[in-house]
């Protein structure tokens, strides 16, 4: 999406939510492109910087803790893996 200098400085929030859910926001001056807002993540990964394992989970989305799993109560099945 592109969005306008005079635009970016009134809606600055709606412009960091769409960088991080919608991908490159580019800003114009002028008519010409100037800039473009991105998500941190995607910044990081285009410095080529490693995030922790720790830090990639915590940057997951949030699970509902209320969340009600129904899992099998049966044994599991026997798998023969030699070939």
């Amino acid at each position: 999406m592109m969005w306008q200098v005079q635009e970016v400085k009134q809606r600055f929030s709606e412009v960091l939510r769409a960088a991080k859910n919608g991908g490159p926001q580019i800003v114009t001056k002028r008519g010409e492109e100037v800039a473009v807002v991105i998500d941190i993540a995607d910044y990081r990964r285009m410095r080529g910087e490693t995030v922790s394992f720790m830090r990639f989970l915590q940057s997951g989305p949030v699970v509902d803790d209320g969340l009600d799993i129904e899992r099998s109560t049966e044994p599991s099945r026997d798998v023969d893996l030699t070939d």
